[in-house]
C-alpha cells in the first residue's frame, strides 16, 4: 500500500498503503488459526479472533480456509450488493460452533455440508452453529447467502477500507480490515486461500478481481464476470472493483496474462506508466525472483475521495493514475506482502519497507539518485521528526501502520543491512526470502534469521538499532 497523502514521505504523489513452513502454512499459524480459548472451550467452539496485537477479532480460531467461491451482484445506482459466498474449510479443532467476519449486510441463510445451521450476530463476528459437530481436521463447506449496502470501516488511521462506493461502481480495497465489507471471511493473513469470483453488473460496467479473467458473459442487460485467483491469497487483497473501465488485455513474451482496466478519466495519465508495466515486472523478476502468479495488471479507478493505492493481489488498484514510483511499489508487494504474507500486523515494515526500498533499487538502476543519497536525505531529518516517532518493526497499533516509519525507516534498515553484508550477499537475501516463503507466512525473526544465515553475520544489533528501537539512531 502506498501511504496516505498527508504522509511525508519521499515520493511525490505518493500515496498509502522461528518457524517451519509446511504445506504452505507455517506450523505457528495452524497453532493460533485453532484458536487462543482455554482447553475447554478449544475443544468446541472456535476462537471469535486470532489475537493479533493491533487487531485481536481480525480472523477466526478453528478452521482453516481452503477456497471462497464468491458469488456477486451489484447494481451501482442504488448500491445494493447480494452475496453468495461458499467457503471450503478444514477444520483445526474438534466444532460446534465457529465465527465468519462480516460488518454489516443481512444474512439470510447459512448452511453447512448443505445442512441450515444457525447464526447470529455480534458486532463484526457472524457466530455459526452447524446442526452436526465437525470433527476436527475434516473438510467442511458452509455458504452463507447475505445482501444490503455495503459499508466501508473507518480504519484507526482515520482513512476508508473496504467496499467503497464511487460515481460508477465501488473502488474495493480491503487492508486491513475491509474484506468483511462485502463477503464473510476469516479475515487475517494468516489465512490465506484460492478464490473464485462471480460479479454481475450493469451492461457497460465491468468487474475486476483478482487472478485471471475465465470468461465474461451479457444477458438481458448485465455483465457476468467470472475470475479465478489459484494461488493462496489473504482476504485483505481480495478485490472486485466495479466501474466503467477501457479494459486491456495482452500476453507477455514470458506467458503472463496481464488485464490492465482503466477510468477514461484517467486514461491518459496512466498510459504511460501502465506502458512500463512489463518491463517493472521483468526487472522484479531479475531480482526477487519469478513472479508468483498467472495473472498481472492495474485496476486504475478514478476515486480520490480513497487517497491511496493497495497492492491488490495480482492486480493493485489505484485511486487515481499513478506515478511510477507508485507503480513499483504495489507491484514490488506482489513478492513482499502478497506471495510472502505478514504473521501478525505488527510485521508490516516487511510489506512497506521492501516495497519503498523496490522504488529505491529502481530509481538506482534506471538513472535516478542512488539508494545511498536517498537514505543519507532521510537521515538529515530532525530527530523530532515523525520518522524516528516508532520503531518500524512495532508500530504500537493500528493507527501507526501506515505511517512513514514503517516505509521510510523500513527501507533504511534494508539499506543498513546491504551496507553491512555487500551486494552480492543483500540481494541473495532477499531472492532468498521472496522463494522460501513463497505463497506462505514470513516474521521479522526469520527474517533476520535469513540475513544471518545467508551472511555468516551476527546482525542483530543492526536490526536492533534501524527495526526495534524509536528515536534516530547516533550513526548513519
Amino acid at each position: 500500500m502506498t501511504p496516505p497523502l498527508q504522509q511525508p514521505v519521499r515520493r511525490s504523489a505518493l500515496r498509502r498503503r522461528g518457524t517451519l513452513v509446511a504445506a504452505g502454512i507455517p506450523i505457528a499459524v495452524v497453532a493460533l488459526l485453532a484458536g487462543a480459548a482455554g482447553p475447554a472451550a478449544a475443544a468446541s467452539a472456535g476462537s471469535p479472533g486470532v489475537n493479533d496485537p493491533y487487531f485481536p477479532l481480525a480472523g477466526n480460531g478453528g478452521y482453516d480456509v481452503e477456497h471462497y467461491d464468491l458469488t456477486l451482484g451489484y447494481d451501482p445506482a442504488t448500491g445494493h450488493l447480494d452475496g453468495r459466498a461458499v467457503i471450503t474449510a478444514r477444520s483445526t479443532q474438534q466444532l460446534n460452533r465457529f465465527n465468519l467476519d462480516l460488518n454489516g449486510l443481512k444474512v439470510t441463510s447459512i448452511t453447512v455440508d448443505r445442512a441450515a445451521a444457525s447464526f447470529r450476530r455480534d458486532g463484526q463476528e457472524l457466530v455459526v452453529t452447524p446442526r452436526h459437530t465437525i470433527g476436527k481436521d475434516r473438510e467442511f463447506r458452509a455458504t452463507v447467502t447475505y445482501a444490503g449496502i455495503p459499508q466501508p470501516v473507518t480504519d484507526p488511521d482515520g482513512s476508508l477500507d473496504g467496499w467503497i462506493p464511487t460515481d460508477d461502481g465501488a473502488f474495493v480495497a480491503g487492508e486491513p480490515q475491509g474484506a468483511m465489507t462485502w463477503f464473510p471471511a476469516n479475515n487475517h493473513p494468516l489465512d490465506k486461500a484460492s478464490y473464485d469470483f462471480t460479479v454481475t453488473v450493469p451492461q457497460g460496467r465491468s468487474a475486476v478481481a483478482n487472478g485471471v479473467l475465465l470468461g465474461q458473459t451479457t444477458t438481458g442487460g448485465r455483465t457476468t464476470f467470472r475470475w479465478r485467483q489459484s494461488e493462496p491469497m489473504a482476504a485483505y487483497l481480495a478485490t472486485a472493483t466495479v466501474g466503467t473501465f477501457k479494459v486491456e488485455q495482452f500476453t507477455t513474451p514470458g506467458g503472463l496474462r496481464i488485464y490492465n482496466a482503466v477510468d477514461p478519466r484517467e486514461a491518459a495519465a496512466a498510459a504511460p506508466v501502465l506502458k512500463k508495466l512489463p518491463s517493472v515486472l521483468d526487472w522484479e523478476s531479475k531480482l526477487f525472483g519469478p513472479y508468483p502468479f498467472r495473472g498481472a495488471g492495474a485496476i486504475v479507478d478514478h476515486a480520490p475521495q480513497v487517497g491511496y493505492a493497495l497492492e491488490t493481489q495480482t492486480r493493485p488498484v489505484y485511486d487515481r493514475a499513478p506515478d511510477l514510483g507508485t507503480l513499483v511499489h504495489e507491484s514490488a508487494h506482489q513478492w513482499f506482502g502478497d506471495s510472502v504474507s505478514l504473521t501478525t500486523w505488527k510485521d508490516i515494515w516487511l510489506n512497506e519497507g521492501f516495497a519503498t526500498y523496490a522504488e529505491w533499487l529502481y530509481d538506482e538502476q534506471h538513472g535516478g539518485q542512488s539508494a545511498q543519497k536517498t537514505f543519507d536525505e532521510l537521515y538529515t531529518t530532525p530527530e523530532d521528526d515523525e520518522l524516528w516517532s516508532f520503531p518500524p518493526g512495532d508500530p504500537g497499533s493500528g493507527e501507526h501502520i501506515f505511517e512513514a516509519p514503517v516505509y521510510s525507516r523500513g527501507a533504511m534498515a534494508l539499506h543498513k543491512l546491504r551496507q553491512t553484508v555487500g551486494d552480492r550477499t543483500f540481494f541473495r537475501i532477499l531472492r532468498a526470502w521472496a522463494t522460501d516463503h513463497r505463497e506462505g507466512h514470513g516474521t521479522t525473526a526469520q527474517f533476520i534469521h535469513l540475513a544471518e544465515r545467508q551472511s555468516g553475520k551476527h546482525l542483530g544489533g543492526l536490526f536492533h538499532t534501524w527495526i526495534d528501537t524509536a528515536g534516530k539512531p547516533s550513526r548513519p
